[in-house]
């Protein structure tokens, strides 16, 4: 019998990552205090609403520090063979519910004000929407270059991303109510900030669940990649082929593929499928034949 496991798996560059998330979560914790003490002065959902957002913001990136760096540190318990990869993921699932929960509230609220026409002075909004618009673009500068290695990561940069249309939304909101003293612009406002969070917020969850629900990757196509193992040359049978997702960036995959020819040549041909489909971190297993004594003699 033989055997072969490679383990090369991407992964995102901690070193930098982390101190970068520590300076996007104090430039938004700042924020935050700055947008939910000016909406509660002035009676602003719009702002509230963005506040609100924001709060997730600081929240999934700080739970997203802590996943990256207990991802880091790894585990030296026995019973934790993969480390605390999967905490990121548990994150990306923990923000989603945050996000769901803000719009939620977002939409009860601005229901409850229909029809009351509350008046909200515009120059507070446009000179906090235009510091939240400077405060997201340079979190996002900093979260960008991780955001796709990291599901903890890019789940605070999609909240970041969304958070900006909000300050948009914001800026508009109050630029009409100077303008034409609408009542209802802040309103409008909040309820389509709520409505653009919530697909990115669905989006995310399903993302998260995937992982652990240990399907197969989107990108990996299992029954051809069954196929393309079982043309490698010698191989007559692929049994016990599993492909998932450990966190985002970290694809395994385990097979038995029976050969009775040279398992040491089988076993680069059937890495080298793998690799192409960016299979790095896989345990392949090579198996003689039932009642093959000669290849058991040989393996």
């Amino acid at each position: 019998m033989g055997a072969g496991h490679s383990h090369t798996p991407a992964e995102a560059d901690a070193s930098r990552m982390i101190p970068r998330m520590i300076m996007a979560a104090a430039i938004l914790a700042a924020f935050f205090v700055v947008e939910l003490t000016t909406s509660l002065l002035i009676n602003s959902l719009a702002l509230l609403a963005d506040a609100g957002h924001m709060l997730t913001d600081v929240v999934a990136v700080f739970m997203g520090l802590g996943a990256v760096v207990l991802a880091k540190r790894g585990s030296t318990s026995p019973d934790r063979t993969y480390g605390w990869h999967r905490a990121e993921v548990f994150t990306a699932v923990a923000n989603a519910g945050l996000l769901v929960g803000v719009a939620t509230f977002i939409l009860y609220e601005a229901i409850e004000r229909i029809g009351k026409g509350t008046e909200i002075p515009g120059v507070p909004m446009v000179v906090v929407a235009l510091a939240g618009l400077v405060a997201n673009f340079v979190v996002a500068m900093l979260l960008r270059s991780h955001s796709e290695g990291s599901l903890a990561v890019k789940g605070a940069y999609m909240e970041v991303v969304a958070d900006t249309v909000g300050s948009l939304g914001v800026l508009i909101a109050g630029i009409v109510t100077i303008t034409t003293h609408w009542p209802y612009a802040d309103v409008v406002v909040a309820i389509l900030v709520a409505i653009w969070v919530l697909p990115r917020a669905i989006s995310l969850a399903r993302a998260a669940l995937r992982i652990l629900s240990e399907q197969s990757p989107a990108h990996i196509d299992v029954e051809e990649l069954r196929s393309a193992l079982g043309a490698v040359d010698g191989v007559t049978e692929v049994h016990d082929l599993h492909v998932w997702t450990l966190s985002p960036g970290k694809d395994m995959c385990t097979a038995h593929l029976t050969s009775s020819t040279d398992s040491a040549r089988v076993l680069e041909d059937a890495r080298a499928v793998l690799h192409e489909r960016g299979l790095d971190h896989a345990t392949v297993q090579i198996e003689c034949p039932s009642g093959n004594s000669d290849c058991a003699d040989t393996f």
